[in-house]
């Protein structure tokens, strides 16, 4: 009799789980249909395909969930039947899977913007914001519709939940009860156990995001086969800055060049301005797609066209991360963000070789510039451990009526008020202005609204607004006394919405601009050029343009130099696949083994090229990888991110 008491018991929980894959297919279903422009999956089949890899993933967030409710679920405790333990039991089942739950529903939206399932590193982020009630409100309201369906989602599920029950009973023969319940309860924990590692065999590690892209061609397919909660989950404790060994350190140093020097000698000191678009995509930019096939092309930034023409323009460059947290020390100090935000991790708090830090050693004075609250996104505690020694954002700003109700300044005004700032600043100066205004909810000041119309995306009117913002900054500017000897230069923080399908492609989902300007001919900054550009790249760029003459750390190279001993590369993350595009090729690296490696011009990553002997060049691309990944990692964690003075070299 207490056999089968239990047995009913343990058939209600496997329902109760079952309802846990059921809501999270739907809920992959949903992510999929709101976001298929960003996929490649070509049937219903493929969809379903994905899904059933899927499960995988679905049972160890589950059993992660739901690990104490199946702890009180098989213990006997006697009282198992009761009425009010099971209303006890429900309640703490919804609560902590539908608190979990939720965060697919957030991807469902954010995914468009960070391109990568949401981890640990989304909540470090979301730490630095500082205005998250406003955020959360204008989130509500913009995406309303993804709140109904989680909450349609709920009731179901709620309502499923309550059709089987567990009927109430009594013990009548504790011994008996008490036996099978261990027998069952050992037998359960095993399955447990095997479900959040993946499987049983002690060979293997644990089932991590990695995981997920065996079981795909298209490695973006591999974020339809993830869940959420167990993205964020595996990577609570996780540590993306593990020591590799796989060279020496004479490959790394000629191969991969992680000190460098310039001996330009220019006649005096230029000011520097770079500034971080948000959210400005190749994309948006005409000068940018010259020579690019695109039926129905049209661009967003006749300014920044027209200041192309007197500029140097990098059209095949490419961003090293995905959030703008990532741009920041990866524009500034040359340092990539892979997994998670280099800034966001406890190795950031060290001292950092950087723009900043060689600007303040020649003098200069620094600043950084941002209209949003201070202390958002973490840039004014990143600032201050870069050595900017001025920091002006909404505080300093002083006029909220200028705000835009959800990010910040205007961009229009807080370019502006950068131009009159720095008119009072002693020469020579360097400043990064980061702007705001081309972000979702995609909204302008009510005076521009019918003058910019935008086109089929949200942002692209945006992108208007913020391009004659620049217009009107760089017709101040050029009264200035400061202007003639200023170098300018101009990129974006990330890529967002695409609307043409050769944006939609894996590697050109990391698609910037780069531009080099100054009126000043003596630096030669003007021309096209269609080699491998990085973010990466800024900061020797800037730091050979401004004649620093000692070694400095760098993993990018001078652009303009442009030394044949400094190998164009491009390094950048999907967040759990390392992307590295070097000479001829592609290649995708897990972390322990190459995944694949394509043509550099296959930037949908459709056909791979790794499955037969790799040529010379080949291997050389696998090692360079590898030595990258293992020098990066050696400088964050063991605080080399400042040159050794000692390897001094010739360019």
């Amino acid at each position: 009799m207490e056999g089968k008491l239990r047995l009913a018991e343990y058939k209600v929980l496997l329902y109760r789980l079952f309802l846990g894959y059921l809501f999270y297919f739907i809920a992959r279903v949903l992510f999929f249909a709101f976001n298929t422009h960003l996929f490649a999956v070509d049937s219903f089949w493929a969809l379903l395909r994905l899904c059933y890899y899927g499960m995988a993933f679905d049972t160890t967030a589950l059993l992660y969930i739901n690990s104490l409710f199946i702890l009180l679920s098989v213990l006997p405790l006697t009282v198992n039947t009761q009425p009010k333990f099971q209303k006890g039991m429900a309640m703490l089942y919804f609560v902590t899977n539908l608190l979990a739950y939720a965060t697919n529903f957030v991807d469902i939206i954010y995914y468009r913007f960070s391109q990568v399932r949401s981890t640990k590193a989304t909540l470090d982020v979301l730490a630095d914001e500082s205005n998250k009630k406003l955020l959360f409100t204008h989130f509500s309201e913009a995406y309303w519709y993804v709140i109904i369906l989680f909450i349609l989602c709920s009731f179901c599920w709620i309502w499923l939940y309550k059709q089987v029950k567990v009927k109430p009973a009594r013990v009548t023969d504790k011994k008996v009860y008490f036996l099978s319940s261990i027998v069952s309860f050992l037998l359960i924990l095993t399955l447990v156990i095997g479900g959040i590692r993946g499987d049983f065999a002690h060979s293997t590690r644990p089932i991590n995001m990695v995981d997920a892209y065996k079981h795909i061609t298209v490695p973006n397919q591999g974020d339809i086969v993830l869940n959420t909660p167990f993205s964020v989950i595996r990577t609570l404790s996780s540590n993306n800055y593990k020591l590799q060994h796989w060279t020496d350190e004479g490959y790394i140093r000629t191969s991969i060049k992680p000190v460098k020097q310039y001996s330009s000698q220019p006649a005096n000191k230029p000011n520097v301005v770079i500034i971080i678009l948000e959210s400005m995509a190749r994309e948006y930019w005409g000068s940018m797609n010259h020579g690019v096939s695109i039926p129905g092309f049209k661009s967003y930034t006749p300014f920044l066209d027209s200041l192309s023409n007197n500029s140097l323009i990098f059209t095949n460059a490419y961003a090293t991360g995905r959030q703008s947290i990532h741009a920041m020390s990866s524009v500034l100090a040359g340092i990539p963000s892979f997994q998670n935000a280099f800034t966001s991790s406890p190795y950031a708090k060290q001292k950092i070789q950087s723009i900043v830090s060689i600007c303040d050693s020649m003098g200069y004075e620094t600043s950084f510039f941002h209209g949003a609250a201070n202390g958002s996104m973490g840039f004014q505690g990143f600032g201050s451990i870069l050595g900017y020694k001025h920091y002006f954002g909404r505080t300093e700003y002083n006029d909220d009526k200028d705000f835009d109700g959800i990010w910040g300044i205007w961009d229009e005004q807080f370019f502006q008020f950068m131009g009159r700032t720095l008119t009072q600043e002693k020469q020579p100066f360097m400043a990064t202005l980061f702007t705001l205004s081309s972000h979702d909810p995609y909204q302008m000041p009510e005076k521009y609204k019918e003058r910019f119309k935008g086109g089929p995306l949200a942002i692209d009117k945006c992108v208007q607004y913020t391009d004659n913002s620049l217009r009107i900054f760089f017709n101040y500017a050029k009264t200035q006394p400061w202007f003639h000897n200023t170098i300018f230069v101009i990129t974006a923080d990330h890529t967002s919405q695409t609307y043409y399908p050769e944006y939609s492609k894996q590697i050109n989902r990391f698609a910037v601009p780069i531009l080099l300007y100054s009126a000043n001919s003596d630096y030669n900054l003007k021309g096209v050029r269609t080699d491998l550009a990085s973010q990466m790249d800024i900061y020797p760029t800037v730091v050979d343009l401004i004649g620093y003459n000692k070694p400095f750390r760098s993993w990018g190279r001078s652009l303009v130099s442009n030394l044949p001993t400094e190998m164009p590369r491009i390094i950048n993350s999907t967040g759990n696949i390392y992307q590295l595009m070097q000479g001829n090729y592609i290649y995708l690296f897990d972390g322990k083994n190459i995944t694949g490696i394509f043509a550099v011009t296959d930037k949908g990553l459709e056909k791979s090229l790794s499955n037969g002997q790799l040529n010379p060049e080949m291997q050389k691309g696998v090692m360079d990888c590898k030595a990258l990944i293992q020098d990066y990692t050696d400088r964050i964690v063991n605080r080399k991110l400042v040159a050794e003075q000692k390897y001094a070299v010739n360019p």
